[in-house]
């Protein structure tokens, strides 16, 4: 074909190559991240560590349904993964057979992460994804841990009568063989030292997508896939950030870098520009998020005998949670009267306290614009 307008219509398909000089200084920068947060792990306890991973998990669940438009049961999913990690489920957290399965495929693909990726361990991820009696009752049928049909696998949008075609699989012929060299690439190139870890997952993402082997679940298996790979590079099964979470943050740029590189040559660059920069961008926020953490377990080991009242606590949990549940900005005395429910002479009372113990500091400003900040003294 002189002028492919698939990636897998090229001859050479799937002999991919890449520029490592423009790739250079995206994988040293995640190389330091990810080397600073397997030193975190040494400094966090047991139990932090667990519901760490335990939330983290979580994430990555929720978020890769999501990035396909599925919300799933939060509460059923977390005790599900709770249970094999051996957690307390959550009281009002009640299993279903979608979250059992979601659950078993992600601990199947960190945990057992130096297992072999076979064919029937593939297929039998596509079956924890979709129990038979919901794909059966399912709007359109899907094959259940069976290659998909003979009709062309293509995504589309736009009108029916003009649809615009975003993506087409290989054909149907040919795709035990494809799959099988895949799986075969999979393993074998674990233990090529040349090929850096991170470029690996970023092309065993790339190149399962475009197989596209299924009739659904393509996506979620992927990124299931990119998990494992990335387990098997850093050697260890215990997950501190969640690169689906990042993926469904850039949705739109995602399914953008898969389109352009896919209709692309089979230097795929572009394509691992695009996976490094996110994945860099959720080693960088499980960073922060870890820090949070350390920080709140220094705070209170500084102030273990500091005599505090249960709203002075809850405030200062707030505080030290900040970023998702806490106050970024520091708090006001309007603030600390709203969070603590007590009223404005005991919430003055309470700042005036935890200023002269140094639980808190006071920022520049003042009168109603005073804002209050956890104390970093004895650090």
């Amino acid at each position: 074909m002189d002028h492919p307008h698939w990636i897998w219509q090229h001859a050479d398909w799937p002999h991919f190559h890449w520029q490592p000089g423009r790739l250079a200084m995206l994988l040293r920068e995640c190389a330091q991240a990810q080397g600073r947060l397997l030193g975190m792990l040494g400094s966090v306890t047991r139990a932090v560590s667990a519901q760490n991973e335990l939330d983290t998990l979580l994430q990555n669940i929720l978020t890769s349904s999501a990035i396909e438009g599925e919300q799933l049961n939060v509460g059923s999913v977390r005790s599900s993964l709770a249970r094999r990690m051996g957690l307390q489920a959550m009281e009002d957290g009640q299993v279903s057979r979608r979250s059992e399965g979601l659950a078993e495929l992600m601990m199947d693909a960190t945990e057992h992460f130096a297992h072999p990726f076979t064919l029937a361990r593939l297929f039998n991820w596509h079956h924890l994804l979709f129990p038979f009696e919901e794909a059966s009752l399912a709007t359109r049928p899907v094959k259940v841990a069976s290659l998909r049909g003979e009709e062309p696998m293509q995504v589309v949008s736009g009108r029916l009568d003009r649809p615009t075609v975003h993506f087409e699989a290989p054909p149907r012929l040919g795709l035990e063989q494809a799959l099988n060299e895949f799986l075969k690439w999979f393993e074998t190139s674990r233990h090529q030292p040349e090929l850096d870890p991170l470029l690996r997952a970023g092309i065993a993402h790339f190149w399962f997508v475009t197989l596209h082997p299924f009739d659904d679940g393509n996506g979620r298996l992927t990124r299931a896939i990119t998990d494992m790979a990335l387990a098997q590079g850093e050697h260890q099964s215990i997950r501190f950030y969640a690169m689906s979470a990042s993926i469904l943050e850039d949705r739109a740029g995602y399914y953008n870098a898969l389109e352009s590189s896919q209709k692309a040559t089979l230097d795929i660059t572009d394509w691992l520009l695009w996976f490094l920069k996110t994945l860099l961008r959720s080693m960088q926020q499980a960073i922060m998020r870890i820090d949070r953490v350390l920080d709140k377990t220094r705070f209170w080991q500084r102030h273990h005998d500091t005599a505090l009242s249960a709203e002075q606590l809850k405030v200062l949990n707030r505080l030290l949670d900040a970023g998702e549940k806490g106050f970024e900005h520091g708090i006001s005395a309007a603030q600390y009267q709203a969070v603590a429910r007590v009223s404005k002479a005991t919430a003055t009372r309470h700042l005036a306290d935890l200023l002269e113990k140094n639980c808190l500091v006071r920022l520049p400003g003042g009168g109603r614009n005073t804002r209050y900040q956890v104390s970093n003294k004895g650090e």
